[in-house]
């Protein structure tokens, strides 16, 4: 017989089905000759190590970039002029930008090794008949596993015996609580997330024990399939690397276009072929913005740093500007949107109903009932034995450190407990006054527990009789309805029970998304006694009062719907994504206003199946149309990102578990939760939340718009200088006459301006209603036409003026130091007078305030005292050509500076809406 493993849906056979399918034993095991036969067939129980690509091409890789092309050319004819110092620097912003490229790719190949760590552990197994416990890259198909509490699965299991078996598997598949495994046979189309008779590599054990038999291992397991997922994921280039890309092109080709025109006009006119060359190169050098890559990269570490206080951790700093460009937000819903805390939100009891206010594990809130007034328990008794069962019939514990209320145990028992506490029932009261004597523990068959307590407040019994006791239950409504023969008012009298009502009740309860449990007693008093001994389930088949329902769920955090709104303000669409049921997906959706009454709407909320039974033509459509995806595996959260990105967005991602790492990766921009989140989920991730909020991303996205504007304002800033250098060469050479500007002058101009200038601006607050325009268009280039345009006359400005003030200063007597040191000097203080109209591209220069920005005022200090010493010290005059100048040709150049700032200032209100 051949081993089958994972072709097999092993979850759709019986346990001796697959016992007999794996050849093994169910009590023994497998023998060591079949555990190193099958061990040198399957291979060790170990994600597969992917070989990348060497270090030297990765470094190499980081060459491959048409923007570093025209930084190494600026380099090298930087050096051929002799210019080694600036030749230095360019080739030193090129080598930097290499590196935290490289440190950034290796970075990223982190997810993955962060999915092989999850299945390094030991496990404990059966072979030969004997417990031991081996590495968890030992396991092959066919081993016994044994599970307890506090385990992690070390592979795939069929399960083959369960006792309370709990298993988290919130990382693997999103659903928000621990499920309760049983080994029975299920149909074989049942999702993941529904294969209670399974457990999977790398979730954790919660509570019970069990055993299974592995049935895939290594790269054949639920998590090796989401490993291939993230490795087959593409890193797509960012909207700001892709229009950096186009646009280093195009200036690439300009600039080879105006260098080559430029040697042929001199040519043409007969002048010398060498020193037409040099006047070409100097036009090449004057049109390169040396300081575009320290600007974008400076900008972007400003954004980062703002980042980092609205509590968002940027990986990589393209991400910065991609949230920015941001058209849909794919949201968990556990943790991001939700507290990640179940909460009990609503106690009914036969003819009462009382809200609990507050939210999480923090037991702070109260109890009111619909006068808003705090009922006395004392005056209602099916409440308190509705919160005392619900708090003693109870394992977890609520526990507080450094400010931080959590659960240990199950979520949903936790939430029981906090409801007691705000009832004023705290744990520790509820034990004193209930200590626990026997117990019948959860189970997936029975869906109840059932306590045995002895009543400390009934009062100390009589000599030779017991102690009074009290039994107590919780669990699934129809199980509890089934162990009542009777109901307890509101005075605290035994009625018969009306199960219709009981029944409604939860069916309303349950239609708001709530979980609902039942709560019931057999009060102390009883005509018969249990020993503790022998109290076991047939011995409290019946005779059980119910006292009430607790509902309760993970509720929304407090900023979600606010963030929401603000987003779909913006134009951008927010989707819920998520592995949790369609009906607790919904209401949280209804809550943070995702759907806004459209939830009746035909594929407005779309399950997993829904997905898988859609044709190929219409999903991109019915993707982009609905607002929820619940029940989703993780394939299928990475084909909805796909899809999306398919139709022209750019997609941010948020996610926290394992399952979320391929679609996290493949994003625009990945999200991940830094608080409750895997650390697989953080290294596929651009960005990681450290306080799991959604409206953190809202935050986000306003500080990214606030990054993409500041890197077009230096562009929009820097590109005058570069093109007018350029013209003024080309025109020098077109008339025959001396360049008014030298090479060294120009690098001095690009260098210093925009160290000085230019990345003053990365420091811009964010405009006014930044967050009220919608999102930039995806396909939009760089640069709009609106902006070319203007772009275009600064630069034509800065020619007219520097061309006629070189002309004015030889033609007045000057010597051509003076007249060069005139035109250099002119385009300094034209871009210092541009440099506050670029602060806006829309809003007047004095409408943004002098001082919101004051560094601003502190470059253009530096620039003029660096512009003073170039100008009237010995030693810049003879290392720069330049020559010292009177008071009255400074005054022609700020009147040159002004009438340039009053035809922007004409342009930008004449084409507001252009821009």
């Amino acid at each position: 017989m051949t081993v089958s493993v994972s072709v097999t849906a092993h979850h759709g056979l019986a346990a001796h089905e697959v016992v007999l399918l794996l050849e093994t034993d169910p009590h023994h095991g497998l023998t060591g000759p079949q555990v190193a036969e099958r061990l040198g067939r399957f291979g060790p129980n170990a994600l597969p190590v992917s070989r990348g690509a060497g270090v030297v091409t990765r470094i190499l890789r980081q060459f491959h970039h048409p923007l570093i092309y025209v930084l190494l050319a600026a380099g090298g004819i930087t050096a051929g002029l002799g210019e080694y110092v600036d030749s230095a620097v360019i080739f030193g912003v090129v080598v930097v930008n290499a590196l935290v490229g490289f440190i950034q790719e290796s970075k990223a190949e982190a997810a993955l090794e962060g999915l092989r760590s999850m299945v390094r552990t030991h496990a404990k197994v059966v072979r030969d008949g004997h417990e031991r416990t081996v590495p968890s890259e030992d396991l092959v198909p066919g081993d016994l596993v044994l599970l307890e509490a506090g385990d992690k699965v070390p592979a795939d299991l069929r399960l083959t015996r369960v006792v309370q078996l709990r298993v988290d598997e919130s990382a693997l598949t999103g659903e928000s609580v621990p499920l309760s495994k049983d080994e029975a046979a299920l149909p074989e189309a049942i999702p993941v997330a529904d294969r209670l008779n399974m457990a999977y590599s790398g979730t954790l054990v919660t509570g019970g024990s069990g055993a299974g038999v592995v049935v895939a291992t290594g790269a054949e397991t639920e998590l090796g399939e989401i490993h291939r997922l993230v490795g087959a994921a593409e890193t797509l280039a960012t909207p700001l690397t892709e229009k950096l890309a186009r646009f280093s092109k195009i200036l690439t080709v300009g600039i080879l276009a105006l260098a080559a025109a430029t040697f042929g006009v001199g040519l043409l006119r007969g002048q010398d072929a060498v020193e037409t060359f040099t006047a070409a190169i100097a036009l090449a050098v004057g049109a390169i913005p040396e300081g575009l890559p320290a600007a974008v990269t400076i900008t972007l570490a400003i954004g980062v740093a703002r980042m980092a206080r609205r509590r968002a951790v940027i990986r990589r700093l393209p991400a910065v500007e991609t949230l920015g460009s941001t058209t849909v937000i794919c949201s968990d819903k556990t943790g991001t949107l939700t507290e990640n805390q179940m909460t009990v939100r609503t106690v009914w009891t036969p003819g009462e109903r009382f809200e609990v206010s507050g939210s999480g594990y923090v037991p702070d809130g109260t109890l009111h009932d619909s006068q808003d007034r705090t009922p006395a328990l004392d005056s209602h008794p099916a409440l308190r034995w509705t919160l005392l069962a619900g708090a003693a019939c109870n394992d977890a514990a609520v526990t507080e450190h450094d400010g931080r209320w959590d659960v240990v145990g199950d979520p949903t028992e936790g939430a029981l407990l906090v409801a007691a506490a705000k009832a004023g029932l705290p744990a520790g009261r509820v034990a004193r006054v209930l200590p626990r004597l026997a117990a019948v523990p959860f189970s997936s068959e029975r869906q109840y527990m059932v306590t045995l307590h002895r009543d400390e407040a009934a009062g100390a019994p009589a000599a030779g009789t017991p102690a009074a006791q009290v039994v107590l239950a919780k669990g699934a409504v129809e199980r509890i309805l089934g162990l009542c023969d009777g109901q307890m008012d509101a005075a605290g009298d035994i009625t018969p029970l009306d199960p219709t009502a009981v029944l409604r009740a939860a069916d309303d309860l349950a239609g708001q998304g709530l979980r609902v449990l039942a709560t019931a007693v057999r009060p102390a008093g009883a005509p018969d006694e249990f020993p503790p001994d022998g109290f076991g389930e047939d011995t409290v088949s019946g005779g059980m009062v119910l006292t009430g329902l607790q509902a309760m769920l993970d509720p929304p955090r407090a900023a979600a719907g606010a963030a929401v709104a603000a987003c779909r303000t913006a134009g951008i669409a927010v989707k819920m994504i998520t592995g949790d049921h369609a009906a607790t997906a919904t209401a949280i959706a209804r809550r943070v206003g995702l759907l806004d009454g459209r939830e009746d709407r035909e594929g407005v909320v779309l399950t997993g199946a829904d997905l898988a039974a859609l044709p190929a033509a219409e999903f991109s459509e019915a993707v982009d149309r609905a607002q929820v995806f619940a029940r989703v595996s993780p394939e299928q959260k990475l084909r909805l990102v796909e899809a999306l990105q398919g139709r022209g967005h750019v997609v941010a991602m948020t996610g926290d578990g394992v399952n979320d790492a391929p679609a996290l990766r493949q994003a625009g921009i990945g999200v991940a939760i830094g608080g409750s989140g895997t650390e697989v989920a953080k290294d596929a991730a651009d960005m990681v939340l450290t306080d799991d909020d959604f409206a953190t991303i809202e935050a986000a996205v306003e500080e990214g718009r606030g990054v993409f504007d500041n890197l077009t304002k230096f562009i929009a800033w820097t590109l005058p200088t570069n093109i007018g250098e350029g013209l003024v060469i080309l025109v020098a050479i077109a008339v025959g006459t001396a360049l008014p500007i030298l090479p060294t002058q120009i690098l001095w101009i690009n260098m210093t301006t925009a160290v000085a200038l230019g990345l003053m601006l990365a420091f811009e607050p964010k405009e006014p209603g930044i967050m009220t325009r919608p999102p930039r268009d995806p396909g939009q280039p760089l640069l709009t036409r609106g902006l070319m345009v203007r772009i275009l006359l600064v630069s034509t400005l800065l020619v007219g003026g520097s061309w006629w003030l070189f002309q004015w200063e030889l033609a007045n007597g000057a010597d051509l130091a003076e007249a060069r040191t005139a035109a250099l000097n002119l385009f300094v203080v034209v871009e210092a007078f541009y440099l506050f109209s670029c602060r806006s591209l829309t809003r007047s220069a004095w409408r943004i305030g002098l001082f919101s920005n004051r560094w601003i005022l502190v470059g253009v200090t530096v620039q003029a005292v660096g512009q003073a010493a170039l100008t009237y010290l010995p030693a810049m005059n003879t290392i720069f050509g330049t020559a010292p100048l009177g008071p009255d040709v400074w005054l022609r150049i700020l009147l040159v500076a002004v009438a340039a700032s009053l035809v922007v200032a004409a342009d930008k209100r004449l084409r507001r809406g252009s821009v």
